[in-house]
């Protein structure tokens, strides 16, 4: 009996309390643990990141594919050089025009020089016909079509993209990573809005890290972009689906 003398029974209310208290902590972290379960979940499958995926290939392909005409669009320069015709005019200067049209439209103020216009459009079919033959044999036309080709599909991507909601904070980040590439905005850029997006997909990788260090994004310079482009970022993106980096 002398045991039963140190048993406390709390009075009614505070056990209420106690229990009350118990079940909000509960119910609080199955909450939590529904919602990261979700995040992981959603990051694995975020549209979001599928399409950013698509459309960085693209994206890659046209960089590379302008690259490649660049080279030999230089090349054709160097070894015929740009279709065009010298004539020369009646006050005794000679010009040098660079397509038919602009040849025609000169050759039209002196229609009685029929033996100059003629030579002068012989020329010109001439030098077109030695760019046409190297043309085709080092497919500097077929790469040109090919980079609208690539340019237009990353275009088409990028504004499927914006119409796809984020699921994931991989999602925001793809999507602000999409458009710092794409806006040819330098790293060192300090022009609005260059600085706010930057800062924005910086933080946005800074909470990704912290919430998520098993699963992370991650950013990094792109190597050095044609002469056309700036340099920007890229971005990588690690889901648990994958097993590894994008």
């Amino acid at each position: 009996m002398g045991d039963s003398d140190n048993i406390t029974t709390l009075p009614l209310v505070t056990r209420r309390r106690v229990l009350a208290g118990t079940a909000i902590a509960m119910a609080a972290w199955q909450s939590t643990a529904v919602a990261r379960n979700d995040l992981e979940k959603d990051r694995s499958t975020d549209s979001a990141v599928a399409v950013w995926r698509k459309w960085q290939a693209a994206h890659e392909e046209t960089e590379r594919l302008c690259r490649q005409q660049q080279r030999l669009e230089r090349k054709l320069a160097e070894t015929v050089g740009f279709p065009c015709a010298t004539i020369l005019l009646r006050d005794g200067e000679s010009v040098t025009l660079y397509s038919l049209r602009a040849l025609r439209d000169v050759l039209d103020l002196n229609p009685e020089d029929v033996a100059m216009s003629a030579k002068a459009e012989t020329d010109f079919a001439a030098h077109q016909a030695r760019w046409d033959a190297l043309d085709k044999e080092i497919g500097y036309s077929a790469t040109l079509r090919a980079e609208r080709e690539a340019a237009d599909r990353a275009e088409d991507l990028l504004e499927m993209l914006s119409e796809t909601p984020a699921a994931s904070l991989a999602g925001v980040a793809a999507k602000l990573d999409a458009v710092l590439r794409e806006g040819d905005l330098s790293e060192g850029s300090d022009e609005f809005p260059c600085p706010q997006i930057r800062s924005a997909l910086d933080d946005v990788i800074r909470i990704g890290q912290r919430l998520f260090p098993e699963q992370m994004l991650a950013s990094e310079m792109l190597q050095s972009k044609p002469a056309r482009k700036r340099e920007g970022r890229s971005l990588r993106v690690w889901t648990e689906a994958d097993g590894g980096p994008a």
